[in-house]
């Protein structure tokens, strides 16, 4: 594991567009049928990570409390599966529901989305408004495993309520840190 921070996206980048398979439900979707009344925020996760399993509370936490207010959540994991054969599909349908995720978990099998968005590790987390305009980008709260300091969500709340109360978020943004994406040797063609 290489501990890899965001490269943080400059605020106002559009959202890339995707349409990736639902490791869940099987159908393809896209970013324009999934985004938020108000808000959509895109997660870039994984099932091996230790960093995302220990967010992963606090992400279903966000979902119940947000996603009624307009928010649309998408996880994305663009691990290379064939080296990493635990963040796999099948897996991640697996993790998905055993975790109840309440949101889409897509595959970005060719990695071209996580290179879209500019991903770095997991979890790294892209917070876009009504217009799809990023205004967040950076870390959910400042714990992680094994530095003692309680899970919160508490910069990506106040980024998610600030755009809600119809607020530029605070400019000041720090670094998602956690595994680094498991990029492919080469390039995938087709």
């Amino acid at each position: 594991m290489a501990l890899t921070s965001s490269t943080m996206l400059p605020l106002g980048t559009p959202a890339p567009d995707f349409r990736l398979p639902d490791t869940v439900s099987g159908e393809m979707l896209d970013l324009r049928a999934l985004r938020g009344r108000h808000a959509t925020l895109v997660m870039f996760i994984c099932n091996h990570c230790p960093y995302v399993k220990h967010v992963n509370p606090e992400l279903l936490r966000l979902a119940a409390d947000y996603r009624p207010g307009g928010v649309g959540m998408i996880a994305i994991s663009s691990n290379d599966a064939a080296a990493y054969p635990e963040d796999d599909p099948q897996q991640m349908r697996q993790v998905a529901a055993r975790l109840g995720y309440p949101f889409p978990y897509l595959y970005d099998a060719t990695q071209d989305v996580a290179r879209a968005y500019q991903a770095a590790c997991t979890p790294d987390f892209f917070l876009f408004d009504r217009e799809l305009k990023l205004v967040y980008r950076g870390r959910l709260d400042d714990s992680t495993p094994g530095n003692g300091r309680p899970l919160t969500g508490a910069d990506l709340r106040a980024a998610l309520d600030a755009v809600l109360a119809g607020r530029t978020p605070d400019a000041d943004q720090k670094p998602s840190m956690g595994c680094n994406i498991k990029w492919k040797a080469h390039r995938q063609s087709g």
